[in-house]
């Protein structure tokens, strides 16, 4: 049966992760009755802890399960899901599968791109959106379609786009 091996917790090198989250991650790990074969669970929980893997998380989860950094980083940048960078406040998704691209889901991406200063799979400098392109949402029934964070929106057209980009920064304003 493998076990973990103990570790200290590292510091960070250039941007400051709270030591916190290393521990909250490495009681994680160690709750675990065998760490083989577990490294794609590890780095579900590890990027649910810190929102995002930077190389510092994934260097710590490598020492943690004695592979290499590189079988991690391999395993990091081959799944969509896990993301090297942090998102914004909100996440964007508009749907290219055929259905909503048929129905024009290339000019309400570029709307987005356009009106927020971004590429796809970017984040703004305020950091409030993150703007991603996916394959389907599995909503054919509401092309186009476009999610943000947990809200969908149907049926969506270009001019929509700025309604929904306003309803979020009027958000984060009144929080403000």
């Amino acid at each position: 049966m493998t076990k973990p091996q103990e570790i200290d917790v590292i510091k960070p090198v250039g941007e400051e992760l709270p030591q916190e989250k290393f521990q909250e991650l490495e009681s994680y790990i160690n709750s675990l009755e065998t760490t083989k074969g577990a490294l794609i669970e590890i780095l579900h929980k590890a990027q649910e802890i810190f929102g995002y893997l930077p190389r510092d998380v994934q260097l710590f989860v490598a020492r943690k399960l004695g592979i290499p950094g590189a079988e991690v980083y391999g395993v990091v940048s081959f799944y969509s899901y896990f993301t090297t960078k942090p998102g914004g406040k909100h996440t964007i998704s508009v749907c290219m599968g055929t259905a909503c691209f048929v129905r024009g889901a290339d000019k309400i991406i570029e709307r987005f791109k356009e009106r927020l200063g971004i590429e796809a799979n970017e984040t703004t400098e305020d950091g409030l959106f993150t703007l991603k392109d996916v394959r389907c949402l599995g909503a054919c029934g509401l092309a186009p379609v476009v999610v943000v964070d947990d809200k969908v929106y149907g049926r969506v057209k270009v001019e929509d786009v700025d309604d929904i980009i306003n309803t979020y920064r009027r958000e984060g304003a009144a929080v403000c």
